[in-house]
């Protein structure tokens, strides 16, 4: 089996099946790395703390805008 016959059996199914397969076969190509994915949990939480607690400077959008014109 090619992916010609992959894709033209693909095309028979329902658009909401076509989805499933499209996130089923994405998922396979981008496997989380666990260690990475406990350092992200970990750096978010240090960040959300940080924003709770006052210690970060936050900015609008209209700052943001501005700054970078």
């Amino acid at each position: 089996m090619d992916s010609n016959s992959v894709f033209n059996d693909a095309l028979r199914l329902r658009p909401a099946e076509r989805l499933q397969l499209i996130e089923m076969l994405t998922r396979s190509l981008n496997k989380p790395d666990d260690n990475i994915e406990k350092i992200w949990a970990e750096e978010s939480e240090k960040r959300y703390k940080a924003l709770a607690e006052g210690k970060l400077k936050t900015y609008t959008v209209k700052e943001i805008i501005e700054r970078y014109k």
